[in-house]
């Protein structure tokens, strides 16, 4: 089952998460749905809903020397979307306890107005 995890890519901290966007060294994804994302997403990431992301994957090329985050409400899709882009070479990482451990954290969210 660890290995199965693993494959969907490893668990970042949003602390780790956020030293790796501060640097430019990755990418957050925002697999959550718009509903979702409108109410508060972090700043900078990319908006592609987890029923979407299979035909905008490519959307991510530019970004491949990139790490790429993926993160969800609370990391219940972030594996299967994870196996996905790592085997289409990307470095995936997912967001440990998806976007609701981000907030829990009091890091910042923006709301879409």
């Amino acid at each position: 089952a660890f290995t199965e995890r693993v494959k969907g890519g490893k668990p970042i901290s949003p602390h780790e998460a956020t030293r790796l966007l501060n640097q430019g060294e990755a990418v957050l994804v925002d697999l959550r749905d718009s509903k979702e994302f409108n109410e508060g997403h972090i700043a900078g990431s990319l908006h592609m809903p987890f029923n979407k992301i299979a035909g905008r994957a490519s959307e991510l090329e530019t970004n491949k020397s990139k790490v790429i985050i993926l993160a969800d409400k609370i990391g219940q899709h972030a594996g299967k979307i994870g196996k996905t882009l790592g085997s289409s070479g990307f470095q995936v990482r997912r967001l440990q306890g998806g976007v609701s451990e981000w907030s829990n954290q009091g890091l910042p969210l923006i709301k879409k107005k």
